[in-house]
């Protein structure tokens, strides 16, 4: 067919298929692009994150082995030391031993009576 002869329509359509094709590549150019630096970004928080965790944990459990040798019977008797607290063990008349019964409404797991409660009386 000849130039002249066509229509506008279809030389203006062929531009428009044109563009939109551009549009589309262009727009997938930028989509990957995009994905690629959120990727980037959550690497960086998940590292981060990480790192903050490991910290925590170390923190975690140097109190907790601090709050162990503070709970120690040998630290608290030092401290009750220092305090002058004149703090003493009970006499034996001080000391009542309850026995604990399990109930029926207590559930299926067994418990352990065999070990008395104790409770200073004074």
């Amino acid at each position: 067919m000849n130039r002249k002869k066509q229509s506008v329509a279809a030389r203006f359509g062929s531009a428009i298929k044109a563009f939109l094709l551009c549009l589309v590549i262009c727009g997938s150019c930028l989509g990957y692009v995009w994905q690629k630096q959120q990727i980037i970004t959550l690497g960086r928080q998940i590292k981060l994150n990480e790192t903050r965790l490991e910290e925590l944990r170390r923190d975690n459990k140097q109190r907790g082995d601090s709050l162990a040798q503070l709970r120690s019977p040998q630290a608290l008797d030092v401290r009750v030391r220092q305090l002058n607290l004149n703090l003493v063990l009970p006499r034996p008349e001080q000391v009542v031993l309850l026995m604990e019964q399990m109930t029926e409404r207590q559930p299926a797991v067994q418990q352990r009576t065999d070990k008395p409660a104790l409770t200073v009386r004074r």
